[in-house]
Order: structure tokens, then sequence, then C-alpha cells
């Protein structure tokens, strides 16, 4: 089972999720704006995708900019700022096998499969 957590607003989002079935993945389609993570579910995304959870962060959201923009915050500060506002999570991500990827550009959703 692959997850793809979407947002079908985005288009790299549903480009990624396109890709996903044109390799008729088994998917499973979290709307994560609708549903949104967990602490834990994001800090475990985070290690599945070896990065900070800082680095997962939308910086060109508005409100990235009014409320977080120059603030050094701690891992779990990060991770309790994407929980609390699900739009600053990077999108599309997709999970397998315990890897992650951001599929930015969505070609990138091609390693992991």
């Amino acid at each position: 089972m692959t997850k793809i957590y979407h947002n079908p607003r985005c288009g790299k989002s549903r480009n990624a999720l396109t890709l996903l079935q044109e390799k008729d993945e088994d998917l499973d389609i979290i709307e994560y704006l609708k549903t949104p993570l967990t602490e834990n579910e994001l800090t475990t995304l985070i290690q599945q995708l070896g990065i900070s959870a800082e680095s997962l962060v939308r910086k060109g959201e508005n409100i990235y900019k009014e409320q977080y923009k120059g603030k050094n915050l701690s891992e779990n500060q990060w991770v309790e700022a994407m929980v609390q506002n699900p739009i600053l999570i990077e999108r599309p991500i997709v999970v397998k096998n315990g890897r992650a990827v951001i599929g930015r550009p969505p070609e990138n959703v091609l390693e992991i499969l």
C-alpha cells in the first residue's frame, strides 16, 4: 500500500497522484487538510523523509510569514506548528515500505516505487 498525503488544490500534488495512478499503485489517499496529522504521525513522516521538521515547512504560506518567519523553533515546536496549521506541510508526501519522499517535483515519487 502506498500512502499519499494529498492536497487536491495543489497542482504538484495532483500530478504526483496521477503518476501513482498510472503505475497502478494501491493507494491510500489522505487529504491532510481535512484529516490533520497527529504529532506522532507527523514525527514519523519526518523520520521517514530523513529531514528536519523545519525542512518540511512551506515558507511561502502567509501563516508562515506572519507567525513563524525568522523564528528559531525546536523540532517539536515546528511539528506542533504544522499540526496546528497543516497548510504549512510541504506536499505531496508519498510513503511506501517505510520510506517517504516529497513529490516536488512530482517525479520524485517514482524513487520509492
